[in-house]
Parts: structure tokens; C-alpha cells; sequence
């Protein structure tokens, strides 16, 4: 998909702005027409994640199934703390993504503007979000504006998270469970699928959940709760009710995400929470519980639901209801995942197969399936496409129920002085690695060759250039200063 700055948008008429949109949207979904990238891939790619492992008092990384897992625990102000003297130094790596991304399409001027736009939205942000993330940036050591800037930059930037779900009910399913598959599409600029982290977070007096996200990142992209409910948002870029692309009265919808995981049971609630809520900009919610699924359409006026049609349903980055749909409202992801219903039932492994047939190549950062009822999570992060890669299974409720292992490493020891607040680090590999102020190039890293279906070897760079492309020849009129 395209970026397309909602902030710049904001100040444009909308007919005009919906033209730029809908001639840049419709290129892309012309491309895709011509070629499915899910069909031609052929090399495996390599796994490689930045994080060591390490403690913070009850916080902790550690890899399970080859995954890096990360444990916090506690009210807002600790769950930063931990988060930060654990994956900090990852994430002020990652907080440069944002600039890189608008200079690689020739729009580096825009970076002081998106941040500006995020701090439009700080009156919204519900307060204990806030809370941990000022005190996540204040022990990373990072810039809390800058901070904010890359937690909103979904709101006001559209870089099109060109995702893709397929939620099969019980009646359909061949584990007597729903199954909710889910890819996480963005440009990766060659760096970001390295930064996939999956984070178990207890946080007081709120269901616990799992995230599959980034370091420094507040908010949730796709994740599950202790009650089992699953969320996966997908950006939309067209809505047929005349919402505005961007409204800063809204709650920035990551962090919308996040207080669904944390006080909803199940779709039903989450329904109503978001309803209720202010709202930022346009995006398909895909939910489901142990006993329905149910896609939300969601723009800053308008929720519109989309049900399970003979137990299946699809979801990518338009919207389909009579309320919100456009003319743009099919895309060759879409039809593939629609074509599912040709199997009687289908299992884990089906959902995995119809998602990797969907992926985008370098774009695929995340792919996932979560069992509601089983409460497990089926996930491969770390390369992209990340459906080439095997899926990991996660037991959640063993890992809800804090069951962490307190196994050392033979090699390793205390390390002296890891600073106020932490009071254990480890040395590991024959390297000295402190979990407060490590450089991620001695951090040990978890990287190898790994098993998964064919596909093809391209660079992310074609698609920075398509992208810088598009953005010159589709979105002058948005983006002239």
C-alpha cells in the first residue's frame, strides 16, 4: 500500500484528496491484479532478532520456541521500566524507522509534522498508556515526543498495512475451535521484520494479554487476552460515508487495540468499547472469541460489522459493508482468502497455507494464528516473508499464569552494578551483556536457517522505489508543500 500523510490530507478538500487517494490505491490494486506474490517465492530467509535475554526484577526476555518473549508485569510506571531496561536499546534503534521511511520516498521534510501531529493526539491518550510511555522513554533514554511520534505514526501517516485475515468459526474448523489467521504487512526497509517481538504483559487490575509488536511501541497491532479474545487491526484507506482520513479527537487506535485486549471479554464488548470511543482514522478490526468473530469497520463517524458468511470470514484494507464500502472494495488478497470456503473444514496448517499465498514478499513481517478456545498462538516473526518461516506454538494460559522458567544459563553470572531497579543481569555466550545499557551488536542473537514453505528471494528496496513512485506520480496534489 501507499502512505498517504492524513495530516497533509487534513488541509486538503476531500474531493480532491479522495481522487489523489483513489488513483494511487487503484494502481496498487492494479499491480496486484497482474501478479500474486505469494506464488513465486524461492528461498528460505534468515531469522535474526536483536534481543538478549535478561531479568528486571519480575520483567523478563527469554526465548521460547526460538522466540523472543518478553514478560512485564505491574502498573503502568513498571511496565515501562521493565520494558525499557529490557528492549531500550532495540527500540532506540527502531524509533529512526519513521525518519528513514519518509526519506526513502523523498518526503524527510514531513518528519517534524508527523511528530507535531502526534502530540495533537496526547489529550487522548487513555492515561495509563501515557503513563508507560513517558516512563518507558525516560529510562530509554529517548525523546518522549519522538516517542509519542513513532506510537501515532499509524494515525496520521497511512502507510497502508497491507494485512490480511481469514477468522473461520467453530462449525468450520477442524479443531472443534475458531481459528483467526493473520498476516502484518508494512515496508520493512530491509530492517523492521528483525524487530518482531512477541510481549506478555499482566498489567494490574487488567486482563493479561499477548502482543505480537515492536520494542516501544504502547499499543497493539494484533494480540489475544487471558479471556481469549483476538484482535488484528488492518488500515483502510477509502470510506464511502465521507469521514475525514484523520481526526485528532480520536484515541490513537493502537492504543484503542490495547484497552480491548484489556478490558473485553468478548466481541461483544469490544463492540460496544469501540462504539463508544473516539476514534482516529479508518481501519477493519478483525475480532474473534471462543464463540464468534465478527469484522468492525471503523471510521471516525461510523462503525459498520461485517459477520461470518457459511462460517468464514475475510478481511484485508477496504472496507465491504453497504454503509462504508467504495468502488475499491475487492482486492486479489481478499478473493484468494475468500477462496477458502471450497474446503469443508479447515485446521491450523490450511490457515497458515492460505496466508502465505496472500504474503507481499518483504512487506510480510508477522504472520499468526490464534486459537480462542485453545488459547494458543501459532506465530513466525523474524524475516520476512514471515509466512516462509515455520509457525511457533504458544501456550498462553501457561504463559498468563506467569510460569516462566528460572533455568540460568550454566555460563552465565550476576552482572556487577546493573543500575537502580534491576536488580539482575546475566553474562551469556562468553560476552558481557547488561540488560540496562547494552549495544545490540554484543547482545546475543538467535539467528539461523529455518524450515518453512518455498518461496521466492526479492528486495525490499523494489518496493521503497514502487513506493517512492507512486508517491511522486499518484499523491503530488496531497503532498506539494
Amino acid at each position: 500500500m501507499l502512505p498517504v500523510s492524513a495530516a497533509v490530507l487534513e488541509s486538503v478538500p476531500r474531493r480532491v484528496a479522495s481522487a489523489a487517494v483513489g488513483l494511487a490505491l487503484a494502481s496498487v490494486l492494479l499491480a496486484g491484479a497482474v501478479q500474486r506474490p505469494g506464488h513465486a517465492w524461492a528461498a528460505t530467509p534468515q531469522v535474526s532478532f536483536p534481543y538478549g535475554e535478561g531479568r528486571c526484577g519480575p520483567a523478563e526476555l527469554k526465548y521460547i520456541e526460538e522466540l523472543p518473549v518478553l514478560f512485564v508485569e505491574g502498573h503502568p510506571a513498571q511496565l515501562g521500566r521493565q520494558s525499557a531496561k529490557l528492549v531500550g536499546t532495540p527500540a532506540r534503534q527502531l524509533v529512526e524507522y519513521p525518519r528513514r521511511l519518509l526519506a526513502e520516498i523523498g518526503l524527510a521534510d514531513r518528519f517534524p509534522r508527523l511528530v507535531a501531529q502526534g502530540q495533537r493526539l496526547l489529550p487522548q491518550f487513555p492515561p495509563q498508556h501515557l503513563a508507560e510511555l513517558e516512563a518507558f522513554a525516560h529510562t530509554a533514554g529517548l525523546d518522549r515526543d519522538l516517542l509519542v511520534g513513532v506510537n501515532t505514526m499509524v494515525d496520521v501517516y497511512r502507510g497502508g498495512l497491507g494485512c490480511s485475515s481469514l477468522l473461520v468459526e467453530a462449525r468450520r474448523s477442524k479443531t472443534g475451535g475458531p481459528l483467526f489467521g493473520r498476516n502484518l504487512d508494512f515496508y520493512s526497509l530491509g530492517i523492521l521484520q528483525k524487530y518482531s517481538l512477541v510481549i506478555v504483559c499482566r498489567p494490574d487490575g487488567k486482563h493479561a494479554f499477548c502482543s505480537v509488536g515492536f520494542p516501544g511501541m504502547v499499543g497493539c497491532l494484533s494480540g489475544m487476552n487471558e479471556a481469549g479474545l483476538a484482535v488484528a487491526v488492518h488500515e483502510v484507506l477509502l470510506a464511502g460515508d465521507g469521514a475525514p482520513l484523520f481526526d485528532p479527537r480520536g484515541v490513537p487506535y493502537t492504543l484503542l487495540l490495547r484497552r480491548v485486549l484489556e478490558e473485553c471479554r468478548t466481541v461483544d464488548e469490544a463492540e460496544r468499547l469501540v462504539r463508544a470511543a473516539g476514534r482516529t482514522t479508518l481501519f477493519n478490526l478483525a475480532l474473534c472469541d471462543s464463540q464468534q468473530a465478527r469484522v468492525l469497520e471503523v471510521t471516525p463517524r461510523t462503525v459498520a460489522v461485517r459477520r461470518p458468511e457459511r462460517g468464514l470470514l475475510a478481511c484485508t484494507n477496504h472496507f465491504r459493508s453497504p454503509e462504508l464500502r467504495t468502488l475499491l472494495r475487492f482486492s486479489w488478497r481478499y478473493q484468494a482468502l475468500w477462496e477458502s470456503q471450497a474446503l469443508a473444514r479447515l485446521d491450523v496448517p490450511d490457515i497458515a497455507q492460505k496466508l502465505h499465498e496472500v504474503h507481499q514478499g518483504p512487506m510480510t513481517l508477522q504472520t499468526m494464528v490464534f486459537e480462542p478456545a485453545a488459547m494458543r498462538l501459532h506465530v513466525a516473526i523474524g524475516a520476512s516473508p514471515a509466512t516462509a518461516l515455520p509457525l511457533r506454538t504458544l501456550d498462553l494460559r501457561v504463559l498468563f499464569r506467569g510460569k516462566r522458567s528460572r533455568h540460568t544459563p550454566s555460563a552465565a553470572r550476576p552482572v556487577e552494578n546493573p543500575g537502580p531497579g534491576c536488580p539482575r543481569g546475566v553474562w551469556r555466550d562468553g560476552a558481557r551483556w547488561s540488560i540496562i545499557d547494552a549495544d545490540t551488536a554484543n547482545a546475543p542473537r538467535r539467528a539461523g536457517r529455518q524450515q518453512g514453505p518455498p518461496v521466492r528471494s526479492a528486495s525490499s528496496t523494489h518496493n521503497v522505489k514502487s513506493l517512492r513512485r507512486c508517491s511522486d506520480e499518484c499523491l503530488a496534489p496531497i503532498n506539494a508543500p
